[in-house]
């Protein structure tokens, strides 16, 4: 594809929640000076013009943005299908019923477990019946519902009773997503990976439930990398068919890139057409010239574009190498090794859970429209 047809606009990395799974970054610290509503404005504007279709609205939690119905009536205005990202812990009727009348499209909501008490101790804060409370304000008011539930060790035994919580809100799309090892969950690894008797238990669950449910709701599971023979695409190929903006303006090929030591591209500097097109951080695992073997000369490497480039430099400190998810990567026992502790008959007790920092000291504020951080670009 010449231009991508989804952003991903992460507003802030704000969150009233402590999620150990959570793949925002480990620095929370360097994305303090968050865009304005202008520049959000003018972002939301030439992701339009480059032909993207669909904005997720995420964070952290977007609706700690005071601003939120501006940038939502903006995204509206110039045309793009807009989706919630949320927690839905400060969606109130009344914030809801201004997002309504603002344009939004769709709402997704977070949860961690079917029961209020597992929910919030892994979510860190009471937060199970405020959420149940806002899938019924969103099935009120006519919204389309995703319900989304992150799966590891601590909550997959109970995906039945998940799928049934799904049913009883009446969700039209249940994702039942199993943790992806970045930022507070790669910290969080070795408590959270499952077992493979875990994981073949719940898939008999969910493909009962998909058959069952097909005329009802959409059930979409995300299986494990790290049980997998070959790895998961990355986003489609790298810098192919979606794009992150971070709160600060930082323009990535996915919401897991940060750490990667490639050069910043950033939307108060350069217009979002020309970093897409011409930045090193979207161009340097763009298509398969890059790829070094077995990737190169593999008949799947259209079909995985060697597999996350996040992923393999977390495992191997090397963006370029192969996913060593594959079976074929010279460095898949790092990966054995992990399946395998998982597994281990000896293992008795998980590791504590590192929580995520819920940083409250941020205010639950849009930064003042006439300030900028680094160069601005009016647009």
């Amino acid at each position: 594809m010449d231009s991508p047809f989804g952003l991903l606009a992460e507003l802030t990395y704000r969150c009233p929640l402590a999620c150990p799974y959570c793949s925002n970054p480990l620095n929370m610290a360097g994305y303090q000076d968050e865009l304005t509503t202008d520049e959000w404005r003018r972002v939301l504007a030439e992701a339009s013009e480059l032909g993207v279709l669909q904005c997720h609205l995420s964070g952290g939690e977007p609706l700690l943005r005071r601003d939120l119905g501006e940038i939502v009536a903006h995204a509206h205005d110039v045309g793009l299908y807009t989706n919630l990202i949320t927690s839905a812990l400060g969606l109130s009727r009344s914030k809801a019923e201004e997002l309504r009348a603002a344009g939004l499209d769709h709402v997704q909501i977070s949860i961690q477990a079917d029961e209020p008490t597992v929910s919030d101790r892994i979510a860190g804060t009471p937060s199970f019946q405020r959420k149940i409370e806002a899938m019924g304000v969103v099935k009120e008011l006519g919204w389309p519902l995703t319900m989304n539930v992150v799966l590891h060790r601590h909550n997959i035994d109970r995906v039945a009773d998940v799928l049934a919580l799904a049913e009883d809100v009446g969700a039209d799309r249940l994702e039942l997503a199993n943790t992806q090892y970045y930022g507070w969950a790669w910290r969080n690894r070795d408590a959270l990976l499952p077992s493979r008797a875990q994981l073949e238990a719940a898939e008999v669950v969910v493909r009962a439930a998909r058959e069952r449910l097909r005329d009802r709701m959409d059930v979409i599971y995300v299986i494990p990398d790290y049980y997998s023979r070959f790895p998961k695409p990355c986003m489609g190929g790298w810098a192919s068919r979606q794009l992150t903006v971070t709160p600060n303006g930082d323009v990535l090929p996915c919401p897991a890139a940060q750490p990667l030591p490639l050069p910043r591209a950033s939307v108060r500097d350069e217009p979002l057409e020309r970093i897409w097109a011409e930045s090193p951080i979207m161009t340097a695992f763009r298509g398969t010239d890059w790829m070094p073997e077995p990737c190169r000369s593999c008949y799947r490497r259209e079909l995985d574009f060697g597999g996350c480039r996040c992923q393999a430099f977390l495992l191997t400190g090397d963006a370029a190498r192969t996913d060593p998810v594959c079976y074929l990567s010279p460095d898949h026992d790092l990966v054995v090794r992990a399946v395998e502790a998982a597994n281990a008959d000896s293992r008795s007790d998980d590791p504590p859970l590192i929580p995520r920092p819920h940083r409250p000291g941020l205010p639950a504020i849009a930064p003042p429209q006439g300030r900028r951080g680094g160069r601005g670009h009016q647009g």
